[in-house]
């Protein structure tokens, strides 16, 4: 079965039911009657993972934007140091860092300046 992605304000879900439910489940968390942990759950089933990048990817993105390291780590607010960790291989981006050279990816560098 193929997946389709639905995008929903600024969250992306695996499937319009998805979506559905997810929203349906936000409703009931903002009455009182799911918990945080009933909600953390529907976002895990709910929502799309971000895909790890690799030094290549990461590299590729960083020239296809036309920045250096420097700037790169300063607009996702880390070290330049941790770029290059990130390009060698060295490291690997995680939490926002990562979900930003996502956005980057899919939408381009402006999406976040």
């Amino acid at each position: 079965m193929k997946s389709v992605e639905t995008k929903k304000g600024s969250k992306t879900y695996r499937s319009d039911s998805l979506s559905a439910a997810h929203e349906l489940a936000e409703g009931l968390h903002s009455l009182g009657l799911y918990d945080a942990r009933t909600m953390r759950k529907f976002d895990e089933l709910c929502l799309t993972e971000i895909a790890p990048m690799g030094p290549q990817e990461i590299r590729s993105l960083r020239d296809k934007t036309g920045v250096s390291q420097a700037v790169l780590a300063r607009i996702l607010n880390v070290t330049p140091n941790a770029v290059g960790q990130w390009e060698r291989g060295e490291k690997k981006p995680t939490g926002s860092a990562l979900k930003l050279l996502s956005l980057v990816q899919s939408k381009g560098l402006s999406t976040i300046l």
